[in-house]
């Protein structure tokens, strides 16, 4: 696994970014990319631990722990320290249907829990990752593979985002004819419209989606099933449905001035900038513009900071990201033991850029909008906020109290809710009779990913909720394998 001393003779290191001044003013990928020399010193870092956490990919304290798919990390790192690239390649697509996709946007679980992470700091996992797969296109091994046969059976998947590309990509590999249905123009989901392109660059998600079709998946694009296409003719058509629709109800926020012009959803700015940025590099005007703006993201996590992210490229006046829960430590805390995720703060993208410009992270804690004020025209211009302290309720739960005296007016020309989703949409669900959980996700047990109606199951965060994005991949890949068994009797799907 690697070289047995490496973790004690070198220092983890990570590619080096483009200056923040720099790449602002532009929507490329942030990351430079590393020497293979220094790589495979990287990778002589994994240690031969013995009974690796990286891939275990458990539940620990309500959060993964190691890596959902179950990657063989420490076998393709001992392959990449040998100069053996291909064969970590061969290793990586055993576990793994998108490395191009994780190796960019996955907060990687992987390296939280990473043994190495005990002595020193943990292996580069996600960055070794990206490197093989990027290598393997490059040099032609990954190329399109028609299946030696087909089954016969016919297979609908309901939404393009990762956990129905995984699905497609292994019923594909078993023989069965896929069809993929998306309601928007592209493929990729939130992989395509929900991710900005500086942090994971559209044709790598479009060549993953050229080289599907070229191994022999239909794609339908501009098509909302229970809309454009009847629900009952999926049952007619098909032997079997996967639905893989994701979690895209936004969470909302009920205050007054919520109506206010001005104020949306963070998804309906990050996607229209991305469609009009890939149909005319912005020049249409197709898209929620920041420029000159005072910018308020309300929400802490990765899609607020993207908000911010796409807000300084549109030149705002300023940006400001809130967040209703405390700063995360620096370091782990007692109560967050490796090999549990590392709650601790992360300085992203945004926040660094964000920095480089105004002096300073643009993040305040443990503060909540009481209102929104707008002009005479119902335009916003002001967000009210106070400063809150978690206290314990009479039940003992944790509740949010106000601070007196810490009430504050931000002047505010554009607002962003970057609250997270509370479910699937309900259109399709209702038409198809499929059973919902307490949570609103469909109702199908993970391990059979099948719903009370016969032939349709369900996969990725429609089924658990808004999650990562290899989460998604590997619900994906698990639905499949029983879809499959569902249609032959038996499978070899991994």
């Amino acid at each position: 696994m690697g070289k047995p001393t490496g973790f004690l003779e070198y220092q983890r290191q990570l590619p080096a970014d483009r200056e923040p001044l720099e790449r602002v003013k532009d929507w490329g990928e942030f990351h430079y990319h590393m020497s293979e020399e220094d790589l495979r010193t990287q990778a002589a870092r994994c240690m031969d631990c013995g009974v690796p956490f990286c891939h275990t990919g458990m539940m620990i304290a309500g959060m993964v722990s190691g890596c959902p798919l179950h990657n063989l990390t420490p076998e393709w790192n001992d392959l990449v320290y040998r100069g053996l690239w291909k064969e970590a390649w061969l290793r990586l697509k055993k576990t793994s249907n998108f490395p191009e996709f994780t190796g960019r946007v996955c907060p990687s679980p992987c390296e939280g829990a990473c043994t190495a992470g005990l002595a020193t700091s943990p292996v580069t996992i996600k960055n070794i990752e990206c490197h093989i797969i990027d290598k393997a296109f490059e040099e032609g091994w990954e190329a399109p593979v028609q299946p030696a046969k087909r089954t016969g059976k016919k297979v609908a998947v309901i939404g393009g985002g990762p956990s129905g590309m995984a699905a497609a990509d292994q019923l594909n590999k078993a023989g069965h004819s896929v069809t993929v249905f998306e309601r928007a123009d592209r493929i990729g989901g939130l992989l395509m419209y929900g991710i900005p392109n500086m942090k994971l660059d559209k044709s790598v998600v479009q060549r993953r989606v050229d080289l599907m079709a070229a191994s022999g998946i239909t794609f339908v694009t501009n098509c909302e099933v229970g809309k454009d296409y009847p629900a009952e003719k999926l049952k007619e058509e098909f032997d079997a449905v996967v639905l893989c629709g994701g979690s895209t109800k936004p969470r909302d926020l009920p205050v007054e001035g919520r109506n206010l012009k001005g104020v949306h959803f963070a998804m309906e700015f990050l996607a229209a900038n991305t469609k009009s940025l890939l149909d005319s590099n912005l020049a249409d005007g197709n898209f929620i513009s920041a420029e000159g703006k005072d910018v308020i993201v309300i929400g802490g996590g990765d899609t607020g900071t993207d908000c911010v992210g796409t807000s300084l490229r549109h030149k705002c006046n300023s940006v400001y990201q809130m967040e209703i829960m405390p700063q995360p430590p620096t370091e782990r805390a007692a109560n967050n033991p490796w090999p549990q995720f590392p709650r601790v703060l992360k300085i992203d993208y945004g926040q660094e850029e964000a920095a480089a410009i105004a002096g300073a992270d643009p993040r305040h804690y443990l503060i909540s909008t009481k209102k929104i004020v707008g002009d005479e025209n119902g335009h916003v211009k002001e967000v009210h906020t106070v400063q809150i302290e978690w206290v314990k309720d009479e039940q003992g739960r944790m509740i949010p109290k106000e601070i007196a005296g810490s009430e504050k007016v931000w002047p505010a020309q554009l607002v962003l809710l970057a609250m997270g989703f509370l479910g699937p949409e309900d259109q399709l669900l209702t038409q198809l009779g499929v059973e919902r959980d307490p949570r609103s996700n469909v109702k199908a047990d993970f391990g059979s990913f099948a719903t009370n109606v016969p032939g349709i199951f369900s996969a990725g965060d429609m089924r658990r909720g808004q999650s990562l994005v290899v989460w998604a991949i590997s619900e994906g890949r698990q639905a499949a394998r029983e879809v499959d068994k569902y249609l032959m009797g038996t499978t070899n799907l991994p």
